[in-house]
């Protein structure tokens, strides 16, 4: 687990170090323990490396094989290298490395861009061929790890964050008004590539750039899951169903464990983090790191769910810590978040994890989570009406969207206001063949598209701003294959998430599974009272946000007299949503 940089001219001049330095340095909470920054001519590769695997510096990155003229920067863990490596080895490759960055080299050298399709892990990488000139870019099936990118005239430059493509500088950073409209729609969520900064985009997941010397780009996606039933699948019991569940879970989890370092888990006291620790211990893992964080009480609503994973703790006897915080330290703390994000993400819970990861990272260097359990196993509220939905767009719209064009309209300056762009994504989405049922068109989005640009992206923006490593099981690409085949019926049972539950009780206390479904609590933030409610007012009323433009004023004033008021559908603060992207902007000096 990394970050990495770099840049690529194709007009035959040299590529700038003093950018990629430049660039990399501001990767450097990603990875305190290692730098690295290698050009050659018309391209230059800068690594921030964490220790996981290999610790010795045959592993430092950038890699270069002279023999086989390759180099490579890479971010993230193949968990299947060995295998790999043992398959390489029998080819008549030889190793100067222990660890999965040079089995990645020789992997793309034995087999070409296709290596892909043999990798287990998450991924984002660029090789540079030495011979052909040729770039070769890729990120994993569900962009766990990102990949920015920021091409202007003849040159290309990337990285792992959004803000080290601009410590390069020379980046167009007006905003994109066809990003705007996702991310006034979707909770946030900008769908790839684009970003809310029109000279910035990032490759989509499971796509393979391929790069020629003069420029000619060549992408493709490696994989996309179908969900629909396989042949032979109509056979399969509820009880199969949960077998299968259990056993693709407890091969993720396994896998998730290669590490030269110790791992802990990240537990909420859910269904789905519990599972992890259950199946852990079943691994006979023995004196497991698990961490809580939790807020205090604001408006009746609680800010921990400290008992749910003390069930947990005590069960399985993991030597657990409990990280209470107070909200006067949420608020300091809530730049340093916004800061640390690729790209605005209005959850609440952001501030959350990034108090959690700050905690954690002085106690292990890697986690375990259980994000992607809700969208792959059908746990939120809006699956059970699509079941029988004749109107698959619509529903989804009238369940998921935050506004609905006219309330746009009101709330955006008008040359931000267009065509309905979120709408006309949804419908092509939809479109796609390999669901055919309502509720399966909205699972396949919700885990391809809205999971991949928010819940995994905000945990990888917020421990790796600590240099933790966090490995998502729920998200192995197997385990996604097999949800995307269960019966929605198995997976929207019991409230959401019925096929999953069922293949829990074997393994975890019933109190954490029969309880009401739970969040990541950060009241103080999600009510903007106080003192938080006085920072939004005064970034809404800056002079950089006047000279912006994007919002109406009387639509920020309706929104400051009454936040609590203007909800949307899935109860997220409309007014944090329109302050979280100025501070973001301003966090950032835009």
């Amino acid at each position: 687990m990394c970050g990495f940089s770099g840049e690529i001219r194709f007009d035959g001049s040299v590529a700038s170090v003093p950018a990629v330095a430049a660039m990399t340095e501001a990767l450097a909470p990603r990875g305190p323990d290692g730098a690295g920054v290698h050009a050659q001519g018309r391209v230059a590769l800068g690594h921030r490396r964490l220790k996981i695997i290999d610790l010795s510096d045959h592993a430092a990155q950038p890699m270069v094989d002279s023999d086989l003229g390759l180099s490579l920067v890479f971010n993230g863990c193949i968990y299947n290298y060995k295998e790999l490596r043992a398959e390489l080895e029998e080819r008549g490759y030889r190793f100067f490395s222990s660890g999965d960055t040079e089995v990645l080299l020789k992997a793309y050298h034995a087999f070409g861009p296709a290596f892909v399709e043999r990798l287990q892990g998450m991924f984002a990488f660029c090789i540079v061929e030495r011979d052909s000139g040729r770039v070769v870019l890729g990120r994993d099936r569900l962009g766990i790890k990102p990949l920015y990118l920021a091409e202007s005239g003849s040159r290309l430059r990337f990285a792992s964050t959004l803000p080290a493509l601009l410590a390069g500088g020379e980046v167009d950073t007006t905003i994109d008004e066809v990003a705007l409209h996702h991310y006034m729609h979707f909770h946030s969520v900008v769908p790839p590539p684009r970003t809310i900064l029109r000279g910035v985009r990032k490759l989509p997941p499971a796509t393979v750039a391929v790069i020629d010397a003069d420029g000619n780009r060549r992408d493709t996606r490696y994989w996309e899951p179908r969900f629909e039933p396989r042949a032979g699948d109509e056979k399969l019991s509820a009880r199969d169903w949960e077998d299968l569940t259990l056993d693709t879970l407890r091969r993720a989890v396994r896998r998730r464990l290669v590490a030269d370092v110790p791992v802990g888990v990240l537990l909420s006291g859910g269904l789905d983090s519990s599972l992890i620790v259950g199946l852990l211990a079943e691994e006979g893992q023995k004196g497991l790191s698990t961490f809580s964080i939790g807020f205090e009480t604001v408006n009746g609503e609680a800010g921990d769910e400290f008992q749910y994973s003390d069930i947990v703790a005590r069960h399985f006897g993991t030597d657990h810590h409990k990280i209470a915080v107070d909200s006067k330290r949420a608020l300091p703390a809530l730049e340093r978040c916004i800061a640390a994000m690729s790209e605005p993400m209005v959850s609440h819970d952001n501030v959350g994890f990034f108090l959690l990861s700050e905690e954690v990272s002085k106690h292990v260097k890697v986690v375990q989570s259980g994000q992607g359990a809700d969208e792959i196993f059908a746990g939120y509220h809006w699956y059970p009406p699509m079941l029988e939905s004749n109107d698959a767009v619509g529903d989804y719209g009238r369940v998921f969207f935050d506004r609905d064009p006219e309330e746009y309209a009101a709330t955006m300056q008008p040359r931000w206001v267009g065509a309905d762009h979120s709408r006309a994504f949804v419908e092509e989405h939809f479109a796609r063949p390999g669901a055919s049922r309502a509720v399966d068109k909205a699972l396949r989005i919700d885990t391809t598209v809205m999971l991949v640009d928010d819940p995994v992206k905000r945990v990888d923006n917020q421990t790796m701003a600590f240099g933790l490593e966090a490995r998502v099981p729920f998200l192995d690409h197997e385990v996604v294959e097999l949800g995307a085949r269960i019966p929605a019926e198995y997976k929207v049972a019991q409230g959401g998430k019925g096929v999953l539950k069922e293949a829990g009780r074997r393994v975890i206390p019933h109190e954490v599974i029969d309880r009401p479904k739970g969040y990541f609590p950060v009241p103080a933030l999600k009510y903007l009272q106080g003192p938080y409610l006085e920072r939004v007012k005064e970034t809404l009323g800056s002079r950089q946000a006047r000279e912006r433009g994007l919002f109406q004023a009387d639509r920020v004033a309706t929104l400051l007299a009454d936040p609590e008021k203007h909800i949307t559908p899935l109860r997220g603060s409309k007014l944090w949503q329109v302050a979280l992207l100025e501070l973001w902007l301003q966090s950032h000096g835009l």
